[in-house]
């Protein structure tokens, strides 16, 4: 494995494990960030969120102009609750048949009011090179994006379980 086949980026927050997989999985939508950067719907209002089982999906719902619209951005492939749960990704330029990348959250207690929340994105080695996903780039270039990413994401969870 090379170090551009994943990203990994982690935050501590002052909440027990088990509130921070709670606000992690079930308030998602009041912590991921808005804008067509972070979301299908951009900064339109609607609903993200997980459903809390294997199998279930990260989905967005918002409305349209044409109506509702629901996007699947992936599915649970493991649900351990407090400690670990991960999902197969699939970003809005995805194709039907491009293959999945997998993203897994560890939920380490570090004490009572502390856990650090460590997640790994991997698989970006199956996306062909030409991937819309990679904005041409490739290697270190490429993988750094992703990963400014989910540290943009993990601080706005940081923020959001800091009004616990």
């Amino acid at each position: 494995m090379s170090a551009f086949d994943r990203v990994a980026a982690e935050v501590t927050v002052e909440v027990g494990r088990e509130e921070a997989f709670r606000i992690f999985t079930a308030e998602t939508g009041l912590w991921w960030r808005r804008g067509p950067r972070f979301r299908a719907s951009g900064r339109t209002p609607g609903l993200l969120e997980f459903e809390p089982r294997v199998g279930g999906r990260l989905l967005e719902t918002f409305e349209t102009e044409s109506g509702r619209r629901v996007v699947v951005s992936g599915r649970i492939a493991a649900w351990e609750p407090p400690a670990f749960f991960a999902f197969e990704w699939r970003g809005v330029n995805f194709a039907p048949d491009d293959p999945s990348t997998t993203v897994e959250v560890r939920f380490d207690e570090l004490g009572p009011c502390r856990t650090r929340v460590a997640l790994v994105h991997r698989g970006w080695p199956a996306l062909r090179a030409d991937h819309p996903v990679r904005h041409g780039q490739g290697g270190q270039e490429f993988i750094h994006m992703p990963g400014m990413w989910w540290g943009s994401l993990l601080t706005s969870f940081r923020e959001r379980s800091s009004r616990e």
